[in-house]
Formats: structure tokens, C-alpha cells, sequence
């Protein structure tokens, strides 16, 4: 009797404590449980082929791509199998990988109404922000439904050092939400459910498999700044300025290394300045400029400021690649070949048959064969060295051609000749073709025979080779991409005032690459970069006021620079081309 008592006293009490809740916690509570199960629906658990291995990842568009980590892929090659928590499993192709940042793009197939998450901005969070993780650790979720922890965000911009020069975590964020193994690749909420990371890393080294509230994730605005270069189907290489710095003990951040050939060289850094800020950000310390450098791709040019002598000078610096040719392959051949780290769950006998090894990126490209690759995947995988998934690059190389309104504006079998005026009025005269050129302004006249493969191209003196650009753009318009000995689509890059970002087509011929800049509304060709030499200035070409000619639209406006210098501005009024029998005056 007196137990009975007690259970209705209880009950009674739980009531009472229910209805005196507050209606705005209980809307709270509501309103996070209809978040969690929206975000629900765009994480995925991650399988090899083979369905072994494991690790989570994140739908970020309709049509099936979805973010990771370079090291949940690396032990599967180009396919893999996405689960869904609807149960349903989807096989998947590998699209591009950032193995300095630990980020792969890979894409879902079968439908185009994947249940995408919506990308937030990891730049305005602050610490003790309300965070959700979601994933699959330990492969617990056999139904694919994840797992969902709760908590703040601990820090922001957090530096982890990388293993070598890979899986390094640049101004990532720091939570206390629960992140195991299993968690890999992942998506990072905020509270509102938009994703702001990618989960990667958690301090275990020291205290064994388990987690213990601190967990890591890859800003979604770094990914965002990697997007475009993953999409096309690249291995993407993290930036270095081509300098080092050390922290003085007066606090300054002083240059104490630097290579000659670099860009940040030709900008006019030098050994002994001080460095005060890089992409706008204000450098106190070394490791600062370790944080911000590590969020940028190969290839972006970023402003700087530095001191010397008193005077504070600043300059547009283009980062270089961190690996050197090759060396980026070797590093992901071996992380491909380490274990994987979790396994499903399931008996264990000791007695499976040995699975047949998933072939590197390297030995792809080299021609191995895909032990069983799913049909679907195969449709849309294209081995290459260099490349992730040559079929992404070659299908953006197409988007290009088929929009952009000058493509086969020339003739390759006929001299194209342009008249114009420069700023003060003097006559601008160009003339064009495969094997000769000529340029004339006010300066002279300029002659370019490009015969010879060996005789280098970098006139009219100033200009750093405006003949052999002018000729690299006339192929582009003319011949297309066949015009070249190579040619792949980079990503969007900034180029032009203000450094917008343009997609960016890079061909390259008898071994000098030209970097041609798209305009990403219209499709015209904004303008290109043509380099004589890898530690020279390029050639730049800058194009706007674009108008009808014949079939396609033709700039009016030039604008050529070298490096610092402005070599000339015209104006053209004409277009022409004419049979190549009428030769180059020479």
C-alpha cells in the first residue's frame, strides 16, 4: 500500500513539474528536436565498396554532392556506398580531394532530389554558440539513422598541426559536442541547423579512442573557398606565401626565410620585414600566419602588408602550391594504405577471405584496373594523373565551351588583324596568327615568330609577352581546347578589380601554362594571364565592353599589365581576318 502510495505521489508530482514548464522552453525543445531531424535527413554514413570501413559525411546539393574527409576515402579509391536515414544505400563516386585540409567532394548517384543541408557562415559564430554534431560513430547505426550530439562551440579559429603536410586543421572549429571515430566527415550545425563544419579530429592521441569534448572541424568556409576546385574533380594543394616568419620577442612577425622565385619575392618582400597582416587579417604571431594561410588553395592571390624601415608597404601576393610535382601523389598513396580504422560491427571468425586491394589515384592513372566498380560509377569516373576524377574537369571544360559567346569567333586558317587607339589617341595596330605576329603603338613596331618552340616569346619589350597572349587567346577562339598540348579547368580564382572570382581554364602549350579568367554570369572571357617563364610575372590581359561581332562578342576594351607595371590601354574599333596569304609584314 504504502509502494502504491508512493507511485501515485510521483506521478502526481511529474505532472505538476509539466505543466509549470515554461511554454518557451518547451518550444526550445521542440523547435531543436524538428532541427535534428531536418539535418538528420542530409547526413550520411560512409562504406567502401565492399561495404568495410566507415566514416559520416554531409549532402550539400540536390543533385548528390556531399563533403567528407580525405582520410574516410583514401582507404576506398573512386567508389563508395552512402547510407541514408531512410535505410536506403546509395552507391557514390569520388569527385575531389584536398588531402592538406582533410576534405573530399564525393557525389551520391541515382536521384536529383537529395535532401541537401544548407551552408552557413562559419566567420560570424562565437564561442558558447549551441552546436549539433551528427554521424555515425563506431558504425552503430546499422538503419543509417545518425547519431546526434549536443553542445557549444569551444573555440574558433583553432590551429592543429598537420601529420606531415597533410590533415592539417586551419582556423577550424573547436566543440564539446561528442565526436568518435565513426564521426569523420561529418557535418558540424548551428543551432538554426545550417552547417558550419566538417568534423575530423578529436584529442584522443593521448587518452585513448573515446571522446573527450574536444572535437575539431573543418570551417565550412575554407570548404567554400575549395569548392569549386573540388567540384573539378582536382587533387587540390593548400598555399604557401614562399616565406617563413618567426615571432621576435618584442612581439613583431619578422621574414627569416624566403625563396627568390616566389611570387611574394617579385611583390618586394624581403628578408628582415615585418609582416602585419595577410588577407586582412592583422598577423601578431607566426602561428597566426600559419592559421590564415592554411585556409587558402594553391593559385589565390591575397593582399599583404609589411614594414621595413618604418615605412608599411603592401602588395598582392600569389600563393604557390605547399607540394612540389609528384609529391602530393606519393603523400596520399601512403595515407590510402593505412588501415581503416573502424570496422561494422559483426563477428569476427579470423577466417575472411582476403579482400583484393582498392588501386591509389596513382596507380589509376597508370591504367589499373577497378576491381568491380559499380556500372553507375563507371559512367562517371575517368582516371588521370593529377586528377581526383577527370570526368568532373571535363565536363566544366564543356560548360565553358558550349556558353562562353566568343568560342569560335576566329578561323584558325586566317590572319586576325585588330585596329584601335590607345588612351591619348595614337593608333594601336595588332596582326595575328599560329606562327606570326606583330603589335604597333606609338612605341614602335613589334615582331613575333613563334616557328620555334625553344626561342622564348616575351615581347614587345615591357609588356612580358603580350604577342605570345594575344596568340594563346586567338587559339582559344579559334581552335578551342585542341589548340593546345593540355588543358584542364582550375576552379574559380580571383582575377580583375576588387579580385572577383572567375572560373579558370588553364592550357598550356610547349610547356608555358596560360590561365584564361571567365566571367562567371556572362561566360566572356574577362581576361587571361600568360606566363613566358615559372619565375616571371605573367602577362596580363584584362578585357571588358564587350560587343556583338558576327556570331559571338569580341571585347572592346585592353587593358595589359606586367606584374606592378601598366604597359598599355586601347580601345578597339575594328576586327578583322583575312587569308593567311596575305602575310605579316615583316
Amino acid at each position: 500500500m504504502l509502494r502504491l502510495l508512493s507511485v501515485i505521489l510521483v506521478f502526481i508530482g511529474s505532472q505538476a513539474s509539466a505543466a509549470s514548464v515554461a511554454p518557451e522552453v518547451l518550444e526550445a525543445e521542440a523547435k531543436r528536436v524538428r532541427v535534428i531531424e531536418r539535418v538528420s535527413r542530409s547526413t550520411i554514413a560512409i562504406f567502401d565498396s565492399r561495404g568495410q570501413g566507415g566514416g559520416s559525411g554531409v549532402i550539400i546539393s540536390s543533385d548528390g554532392y556531399a563533403l567528407t574527409n580525405f582520410h574516410v576515402t583514401a582507404p576506398c579509391g573512386p567508389a563508395m556506398r552512402c547510407g541514408m536515414n531512410d535505410g536506403r544505400l546509395y552507391d557514390a563516386v569520388l569527385v575531389g580531394l584536398d588531402p592538406p585540409g582533410d576534405v573530399a567532394l564525393i557525389k551520391l548517384l541515382g536521384r536529383n532530389d537529395f535532401p541537401a543541408a544548407e551552408l552557413g557562415d562559419s566567420d560570424v559564430v562565437q564561442v558558447g554558440d549551441r552546436v549539433l554534431v551528427a554521424g555515425n560513430p563506431f558504425l552503430l547505426a546499422e538503419d543509417f539513422r545518425p547519431t546526434v550530439t549536443y553542445g557549444i562551440l569551444s573555440g574558433t579559429h583553432r590551429y592543429q598541426y598537420p601529420a606531415g603536410t597533410l590533415l592539417e586543421y586551419a582556423d577550424c572549429l573547436q566543440t564539446d559536442a561528442a565526436i568518435n571515430p565513426g564521426n569523420s566527415g561529418g557535418p558540424l550545425f548551428n543551432a538554426a541547423g545550417k552547417l558550419i563544419g566538417i568534423n575530423g579530429r578529436g584529442s584522443f592521441e593521448k587518452r585513448g579512442r573515446v571522446n573527450v569534448g574536444v572535437g575539431y572541424a573543418i570551417s565550412i568556409n575554407q570548404i567554400k573557398l575549395f569548392l569549386s576546385h573540388l567540384k573539378a574533380g582536382r587533387v587540390v594543394d593548400h598555399a604557401t606565401l614562399g616565406a617563413t616568419v618567426t615571432t621576435l620577442d618584442d612581439g613583431r612577425v619578422a621574414v627569416d626565410d624566403l625563396l627568390e622565385e616566389s611570387d611574394a619575392y617579385r611583390r618586394g618582400l624581403r628578408y628582415g620585414d615585418y609582416l602585419t597582416s595577410f588577407a586582412g587579417r592583422n598577423i601578431t604571431t607566426a602561428n597566426a600566419l600559419k592559421n590564415v594561410l592554411g585556409i587558402y588553395p594553391a593559385g589565390w592571390t591575397v593582399p599583404i602588408e609589411f614594414v621595413r624601415d618604418g615605412d608599411v608597404m603592401a602588395a598582392n601576393v600569389r600563393l604557390a602550391s605547399l607540394h612540389g610535382q609528384g609529391e602530393l601523389e606519393s603523400l596520399i598513396e601512403a595515407q590510402a594504405n593505412k588501415p581503416v580504422p573502424i570496422q561494422p560491427p559483426g563477428p569476427k571468425d579470423g577466417e575472411d577471405e582476403p579482400q583484393p586491394k582498392i588501386p591509389n589515384i596513382r596507380d589509376l592513372a597508370a591504367g589499373a584496373r577497378v576491381p568491380e566498380l559499380p556500372e553507375e560509377v563507371n559512367k562517371v569516373y575517368q582516371a588521370r594523373a593529377g586528377f581526383a576524377n577527370y570526368y568532373f574537369n571535363d565536363l566544366h571544360q564543356q560548360r565553358l565551351a558550349e556558353k562562353c559567346p566568343g568560342w569560335r569567333a576566329f578561323s584558325a586558317d586566317q590572319r586576325l588583324e585588330i585596329s584601335g587607339v590607345d588612351s591619348r589617341g595614337h593608333e594601336v595596330a595588332i596582326e595575328s596568327t599560329e606562327q606570326m605576329g606583330s603589335f604597333r603603338s606609338v612605341r614602335g613596331q613589334f615582331f613575333a615568330n613563334f616557328s620555334d618552340p625553344n626561342v622564348p616569346n616575351d615581347g614587345p619589350p615591357g609588356s612580358g609577352g603580350l604577342m605570345a597572349a594575344i596568340r594563346e587567346w586567338q587559339t582559344l577562339l579559334s581552335r578551342g581546347l585542341e589548340g593546345f598540348d593540355e588543358a584542364h579547368y582550375m576552379g574559380q580564382l580571383p582575377f580583375g578589380l576588387g579580385q572577383s572570382r572567375h572560373d579558370c581554364l588553364v592550357t598550356i602549350r610547349n610547356g608555358l601554362p596560360t590561365y584564361f579568367y571567365f566571367n562567371r554570369q556572362t561566360c566572356h572571357v574577362a581576361g587571361l594571364e600568360h606566363f613566358t617563364a615559372d619565375d616571371r610575372d605573367p602577362c596580363t590581359v584584362r578585357f571588358s565592353n564587350f560587343q556583338p561581332w558576327d556570331s559571338a562578342e569580341l571585347p572592346l576594351m585592353w587593358v595589359v599589365r606586367f606584374g606592378e607595371n601598366a604597359y598599355a590601354e586601347f580601345t578597339v574599333d575594328h576586327y578583322q581576318q583575312v587569308p593567311l596569304e596575305e602575310s605579316v609584314d615583316e
